[in-house]
């Protein structure tokens, strides 16, 4: 060999293994830097943190080997072992600051408002849900939005027909519970809970039921569409790499698939109402919307109108079923005071009186609301949440959060603290709610709270306690199996995973009159 070439092949071989070392000792440095938090976020030795971070990846593998139905337990357990205030990273998601007290709470959605956000991240997970609509804005868009939805809630022909819409669906589930009484054979409430409240949204959006209650044996494209792409969005927000994962498989089809029927029917309709000339004007909330302007003084784009709306019918349809369903698990479960349900009988006659709940008549429901809202304490339908800090922020414990960081929090896991709400927590007590004190949007949050405190709250209490009472005129409804507690199902809200088998009769039967 040559003397140039053997000089060459020596700074060749030399060059090489100086590389290989760099390379080893920058993975080194790297390694020493994340070896205990996801890449990409900040060191916080200040904050206590759950065992199982691994390098680079932080508490990612952790959250993936909780099974669905315990990752609420899995934040409950924490809050047991390392008090209100704990944190977790995930690469590409960020640091995750838990706080779970009233006092944190209050600051960052009211006091603190603004230094927080929906943020990037999570309006990319959840656009092909909500698109542009009010859950996922911010700033001058989501106040736009909210000031335009505000006006609306408040017509009073709007509530008049919101009312009206309840009561022709509520009288299509006691037709269907009759036929279950009279032939004696069991229902699934949880699964006939959510065809009501998706057909009373569909008529007070769209102003068109989508018939789920007529053939409530039957699929509805739009329901199974909208259960598949909600279930889409939540498994992202705890995966990283779901562009990929979606890109790879066949659910970024599905996904395609499912966003064009939801949307699809929604432009549909719209197309339908601009086309007619001559009719009576409605009083739905696409009519009320089509007929505002925007802050320029344009009218509402169909774009636009599809995002809005969908934003309404989404977030009023799985809450109230929901909330309805844990309820009637808690009234008729093992444990619970009969006394309690004997007490909400009685108020539905004395306030009902075999006429139809109103809007005026609802207000009346006091035990029937405090039922609604215990329910909702203990089994909270958005079981927990997160918003991203825009600028740094110090909350009133002292503990500081970072712009980029994420403060979240857990209603489920503060609705079954005995802290914050004493040491009969767990126990189904409605009275508790009747007894004069008036709960801090901080300390019950199942509505949000601060500016962006639910605008649907009392149309969403008045659909509830509609169906409730005309219910209970007439039926009595049982669980199948009392002592089995529902398995919740994870999605963006808390579905009952398996549904809520009842056995039905009716009233009069029950009593022996």
């Amino acid at each position: 060999m040559a003397l140039t070439e053997l000089a060459k092949y020596a700074l060749e071989h030399a060059t090489r293994t100086n590389n290989i070392k760099l390379l080893l000792a920058i993975s080194a440095i790297f390694l020493y830097k994340y070896r205990s938090h996801a890449v990409g976020t900040r060191h916080r030795p200040d904050l206590k943190a759950p065992k199982g971070a691994v390098p680079f990846l932080g508490h990612m593998p952790l959250l993936a080997s909780i099974h669905g139905t315990k990752l609420y337990d899995f934040f409950e357990k924490n809050y047991r072992e390392l008090g209100p205030v704990w944190s977790i990273s995930l690469p590409f998601i960020g640091r995750m600051v838990q706080g779970d007290s009233p006092e944190l709470l209050e600051h960052v959605l009211k006091h603190n408002f603004w230094a927080y956000e929906k943020g990037p991240i999570l309006k990319g997970v959840l656009f092909d849900l909500f698109g542009k609509g009010i859950i996922t804005s911010d700033g001058p868009q989501w106040k736009f939005q909210r000031k335009m939805a505000s006006h609306i809630f408040n017509v009073k022909a709007f509530r008049e027909y919101t009312s009206d819409v309840f009561n022709k669906e509520a009288e299509k589930v006691l037709a269907y519970l009759g036929k279950a009484a009279d032939a004696g054979t069991q229902i699934d409430f949880h699964a006939l809970m959510l065809h009501f409240t998706l057909d009373s949204f569909g008529t007070v959006s769209f102003g068109e039921s989508f018939g789920c209650l007529d053939n409530i044996e039957s699929e509805v494209d739009f329901a199974v569409a909208f259960d598949e792409l909600t279930s889409i969005c939540s498994d992202r927000l705890m995966d990283p790499a779901w562009r990929i994962r979606e890109a790879l498989t066949k659910v970024g089809k599905k996904t395609v698939h499912d966003r064009n029927v939801v949307r699809g029917h929604a432009f549909k309709i719209i197309e339908k109402r601009r086309a007619e000339v001559y009719y009576k004007p409605k009083k739905d909330l696409l009519q009320l919307f089509m007929e505002t302007k925007d802050e320029e003084g344009n009218e509402l784009t169909d774009e636009h109108l599809v995002d809005v709306i969908l934003n309404f019918t989404i977030a009023g349809r799985d809450t109230t079923a929901q909330t309805l369903s844990w309820m009637f698990y808690l009234l008729n479960r093992d444990g619970t005071d009969p006394s309690i349900k004997q007490t909400l009988v009685r108020e539905v006659d004395d306030v009902l009186e075999g006429e139809l709940p109103s809007y005026e008549s609802y207000k009346r429901h006091k035990f029937a609301e405090a039922c609604v809202n215990e329910a909702l304490r203990i089994f909270p339908v958005v079981p927990r949440n997160l918003k991203l800090c825009v600028q740094d922020d110090v909350l009133p414990d002292g503990t500081k959060i970072y712009a980029g960081e994420w403060f979240t929090w857990s209603s489920y896991v503060m609705g079954r603290s005995e802290k914050i709400w004493g040491p009969d927590v767990l126990e189904y007590k409605p009275s508790r709610w009747l007894q004069g004190e008036k709960f801090s949007q901080g300390k019950f949050s199942s509505f949000h709270a601060g500016p962006r405190v639910c605008l649907g709250m009392n149309f969403a209490m008045l659909e509830a306690l509609t169906v409730i009472g005309l219910m209970l005129q007439k039926f009595d409804l049982t669980l199948v199996d009392s002592a089995k507690l529902p398995p919740y199902g994870v999605s963006v809200t808390l579905p009952m995973l398996e549904g809520l088998p009842m056995k039905v009769t009716h009233r009069r039967a029950a009593v022996g009159l």
